[in-house]
């Protein structure tokens, strides 16, 4: 089986076609579907059919994901789970009963997936491709099937399009080793598909000039000391100069200057990298990254000099200004994100965490709200939204988000010890000594270090 275009369509399916945009033209969408389904169970080869299908869809459902429902699973989940095994007997038979449950809620993670997978037994790669990026669309934090879609993109030597799917895990994940070791070799390799080069020709003979393999070969290099990160960045400052407006130089010179931990012209560089890239998300993240690093560096140094100070009222203005600033920034720089996507329940987090800190917490609220969608952060966004219940003196409301926290979480580790700690103050504070007590005995159990919760329940006894 094989996609086909609009003009490959069956004469017989071609008046169907045409009803069907007609009907979405004049956004009769239920009646669209209907017919774009029709269409689809004679020709599922018909890629853009289904992404018409799909975009209608989606706009009857506004956009969004349904919830999770019993046991987590999402809208249809049982039903998902049924078709898998029907998909491994006949995939051909089963697309179109994928594309019902679809229907319900066409950004259900388990239904594009196995989508994905039919689709794969149908040799139908680019339906495939536009099963997983439609979750890449809806649940850009689910990092498994991002992975899958990386590593598609890469057997089908699209490594271009398996970096962004990797910087996109990236921008979720920052930590995720596999991305970050997938981004860089994907990106090696696009670079050597758009120059034409083999992967077992002799490299120095593709390079210019030896000087220039040499170059890479000490770029690739690990260990490097200051001075010679220094002697690398003034060879590829006169490269820049030559040519300010070269991506890779600008990249490799913003990445100088992140090792050399010079923040303030790492975050030029980055900044720049950004606009010449056409808005890669990574490079933003980057640049954001190290803004925040030459903040946090000229308050330290801010906060050293009036410690060493203490009767300068000149210093300990310019620290309080200084933290008002970044505290504005933060909210400002946040918003931004979330302006450019705000179906982002991460960036929703951070926007709320910023509104919080910068004591602004009945604008906290929505977004935080909103950031529980994301299970991968859920724990740490009830325990903000807590805190901001907490600020506002709506201690019930704060004490539902951490037992609702509580309930997600098995294991006794630091984040459940905090959010127990963070309970029993709460507890403290409105005179329910044996609910706080209890939160404190639960970690006292397994860490009797654990800040002061060992002098409040011994204190208990006496």
């Amino acid at each position: 089986m094989s996609e086909i275009t609009e003009k490959e369509l069956p004469p017989n399916l071609k008046p169907l076609w045409l009803k069907a945009l007609s009907a979405v033209q004049t956004s009769n969408l239920t009646y669209g579907i209907s017919l774009l389904q029709a269409v689809l169970k004679d020709s599922p080869g018909f890629l853009e059919g289904r992404k018409m299908l799909r975009k209608c869809e989606l706009q009857i459902a506004g956009g969004t994901k349904k919830k999770a429902g019993l046991f987590g699973m999402q809208s249809g989940g049982m039903g998902v789970m049924k078709l898998a095994g029907q998909a491994k007997k006949d995939p051909a038979a089963t697309l179109p009963l994928i594309e019902k449950e679809l229907e319900k809620d066409p950004l259900s993670d388990s239904a594009n997936e196995l989508l994905f997978d039919t689709c794969l037994k149908l040799e139908l790669f680019e339906t495939a491709a536009f099963a997983l990026e439609t979750v890449r669309k809806g649940s850009p934090e689910n990092a498994k099937l991002l992975h899958r879609l990386a590593e598609f993109y890469i057997i089908r030597e699209q490594p271009m399009l398996a970096s962004e799917v990797y910087n996109d895990i990236i921008r979720h994940h920052p930590t995720d080793g596999v991305a970050i070791k997938g981004s860089k070799d994907a990106s090696a390799r696009a670079s050597m598909q758009k120059g034409k080069w083999d992967e077992n020709a002799d490299m120095r003979s593709l390079m210019k000039s030896s000087a220039e393999f040499e170059e890479l070969e000490k770029a690739s290099r690990t260990g490097l000391t200051r001075e010679q990160l220094e002697e690398r960045r003034d060879r590829i400052i006169e490269k820049y100069n030559a040519d300010p407006n070269h991506l890779a130089t600008v990249k490799d010179l913003a990445a100088l200057y992140e090792q050399l931990e010079d923040w303030h012209n790492a975050h030029t560089f980055y900044n720049w990298a950004h606009s010449l890239s056409n808005g890669d998300v990574a490079l933003a993240t980057k640049a954001s990254t190290m803004n925040d690093r030459a903040i946090e560096l000229d308050m330290k140094n801010l906060e050293i000099a009036a410690a060493a100070d203490p009767d300068n009222a000149e210093l300990k203005a310019a620290l309080e200004l200084r933290k008002s600033d970044r505290l504005v920034g933060q909210v400002v720089e946040a918003q931004k994100r979330v302006d450019q996507n705000p179906t982002d329940p991460q960036l929703r987090f951070e926007l709320g965490s910023a509104l919080y800190h910068s004591g602004d917490h009945s604008a906290a609220i929505p977004h935080l709200q909103q950031a529980t969608r994301n299970p991968h952060i859920r724990t740490r966004v009830l325990l903000m939204l807590a805190r901001t219940f907490k600020a506002k003196g709506m201690f019930d409301l704060a004490i539902k988000q951490l037992s609702d926290a509580l309930a997600d979480l098995v294991a006794m580790d630091n984040t459940k010890k905090e959010v127990l700690y963070e309970k029993g103050l709460i507890h403290t504070e409105v005179g329910d000594k044996a609910a706080a007590l209890d939160c404190f005995k639960q970690i006292y159990e397994v860490d009797y270090g654990y800040r002061d919760v060992a002098m409040r329940v011994e204190s208990s006894y006496e």
